[in-house]
């Protein structure tokens, strides 16, 4: 499906569901700013719009229709013999978490960004390209005045995306806390294991990606205009906040993996203490049926009128006096 969209200096929309055929001449206004978004095209249209219309250059268009393992911000400038204008090559990543399964998804938005024009490309709907395209067409904050501005706005709620996947995560980690100190079991540490891992894999997410808005926030690029630096530095550091955060969930992970280890070794402990004890009120008993049960010859005890109550007595007593003993040292 392709949405497309020209837009005067001013924010306001001039033509909707461009015609693929005019979008040369659209492009060619200097009056007018052009976005296309593709979401899931054919390859006929991969083909007519990057090649034929743009005439991007061919890396940037395989990295965008093969899935990219990381975020990454490339430049592109004409040499002699191209035909394409300056522009820009983002590849970001939206990220996506279900407490249903426990797993990130993550889906991948490549930027075309140019001085009067903006190209998306993405296989799935994402949810930060619906609300700019609503705030473009509403056109009360002049959003769509500018490539740069609209890719700012995409790029935002991207990052804003990410924290109600956080808030999901951080009522998981809550809650596997809590079963580590009251109900641990096999269960338990495998919910342990498996919500670290996601976190590994969004901070190895994030990593990359902030990597790449820092260069925005710097300034390194000329189609950024310089009164829109410090609002790309908005985005960045609401990211490296969100690090920080997944750093956070990472110690916090630890820390609860530690608790349960600690909680396993003590009920381990309590079990081999309680066996030991058994063993050892349980030695007298031991002792003195084994003896007796020798029946050699010449046991004198064996004759004894009353051999049989005293050595009931003297098996009670020993094994009252080991159960005291062992009380008094606070063993029990």
């Amino acid at each position: 499906m392709i949405r497309s969209f020209a837009f005067t200096t001013q924010g306001k929309l001039h033509t909707k569901d461009i015609d693929m055929f005019l979008m040369p001449t659209l492009l060619a206004d200097t009056n007018l700013f052009l976005w296309v978004d593709l979401e899931k095209p054919t390859p006929e249209e991969i083909k007519f719009l990057l090649e034929d219309v743009f005439h991007f250059h061919p890396l940037s268009i395989e990295d965008c229709v093969t899935v990219s393992p990381s975020p990454k911000v490339e430049e592109y400038n004409p040499k002699e013999g191209d035909l394409f204008a300056q522009y820009l090559f983002i590849v970001i990543h939206a990220v996506d978490y279900s407490r249903t399964d426990g797993v990130f998804a993550t889906s991948e938005l490549s930027f075309f960004l140019g001085k009067n024009f903006l190209v998306t490309f993405h296989e799935v709907p994402l949810r930060s390209v619906q609300l700019t395209e609503e705030r473009c067409l509403k056109s009360t904050v002049h959003v769509a005045r500018a490539p740069d501005r609209v890719a700012h706005t995409l790029l935002d709620g991207i990052v804003e995306n990410y924290k109600p996947a956080l808030d999901e995560l951080s009522l998981e980690i809550a809650e596997v806390e809590q079963q580590a100190l009251q109900n641990p079991s096999k269960e338990t540490l495998n919910r342990i294991l498996q919500i670290k891992k996601e976190v590994l894999h969004l901070r190895q997410i994030i990593g990359p990606q902030r990597e790449v808005l820092a260069r925005f926030a710097r300034g390194e690029f000329k189609l950024i205009r310089p009164h829109l630096v410090p609002y790309y530095r908005d985005v960045y550091d609401g990211l490296f906040h969100i690090s920080e955060m997944a750093q956070n969930y990472t110690d916090s992970l630890t820390g609860i993996l530690q608790v349960y280890l600690n909680m396993s070794s003590n009920h381990t402990g309590e079990v081999v203490k309680l066996l030991t004890l058994i063993t050892v009120v349980t030695t007298p008993i031991m002792i003195i049926g084994t003896w007796y049960g020798m029946n050699f010859k010449d046991m004198p005890e064996l004759e004894w009128k009353h051999a049989y109550p005293l050595a009931l007595g003297v098996t009670a007593v020993s094994t009252g006096a080991t159960f005291l003993y062992f009380k008094k040292r606070k063993w029990f």
